[in-house]
């Protein structure tokens, strides 16, 4: 959390330092996920696979919710930050035994799950074309992950891991614009070394009046880690709704 703060400060300070015409914009989305896979391991070497869409039910459904916060300035430059919190809950019978973090769950006990995936970004992106049609533009993100899977069964025999960490992602932009409308591709993304993380997506939005546009899509959440301690990669797939809004 100490991070987020000189985070937020950094990007007060370059806001308030710029004195340019600058535009606000407010994105707010919702919708609902479905969950291709979640497997993990815990710890790496002596924990014991499992995938929590495969070995257990979804308990009820997913609606994710993200907000971010706009800065544009010289009409090229933005400062982007982004709230996108998500949790999967899970129960059913263990498929078999089960040795998660320091505890073992035993094959036929009820098992209820919890996957939460909370992120913090700040983003720094310049559109290097910038036309009546077209915004190409490219960037930085500095990603704060607040991770935390659990299992617990009806006996009380519960364990957990938690991990917060920093990850420096890459981000692409472009859109096409009609006379009322456009559609456009944003990702943050980077693969390498451990792990991988990837956010992507694809989808439209139209103006409703000068000041508010609806957007609708597709997004791709996909990424983990195969280090000591935890082994676990998902991919999450978004349906998703939302209202953009400039000032």
């Amino acid at each position: 959390m100490n991070f987020l703060i000189k985070l937020s400060t950094v990007f007060a300070a370059l806001l308030f330092s710029i004195p340019l015409k600058a535009q606000w914009t407010i994105d707010l989305e919702s919708g609902i996920a479905f969950q291709s896979y979640n497997q993990v391991r815990i710890p790496n070497e002596q924990g014991t696979t499992f995938d929590f869409t495969e070995d257990f039910n979804t308990k009820g459904p997913v609606i994710p919710f993200r907000a971010r916060l706009g800065y544009t300035f010289q009409g090229k430059n933005h400062f982007i930050v982004l709230y996108a919190p998500i949790t999967v809950k899970y129960e059913g019978a263990a498929p078999f035994n089960i040795n998660f973090q320091n505890t073992d769950f035993e094959e036929s006990s009820q098992i209820e799950g919890l996957y939460k995936f909370n992120s913090y970004r700040l983003t720094y992106r310049r559109d290097f074309i910038s036309n009546r049609n077209w915004i190409v533009g490219a960037g930085l993100t500095a990603k704060i992950r607040d991770a935390r899977i659990s299992l617990t069964n009806e006996e009380g025999l519960r364990d957990w891991k938690n991990d917060i960490g920093f990850v420096p992602l890459v981000h692409l932009f472009t859109e096409y614009r009609f006379d009322k409308y456009s559609i456009y591709f944003e990702g943050d993304g980077l693969a390498g070394g451990p792990g991988r993380a990837f956010d992507l997506f694809l989808g439209g939005r139209m103006a409703i009046s000068q000041f508010l546009s609806a957007k609708v899509g597709y997004r791709l959440l996909e990424g983990g880690a195969n280090i000591d301690e935890v082994y676990n990669f998902t991919l999450v797939n978004f349906a998703t709704v939302g209202f953009i809004i400039q000032l």
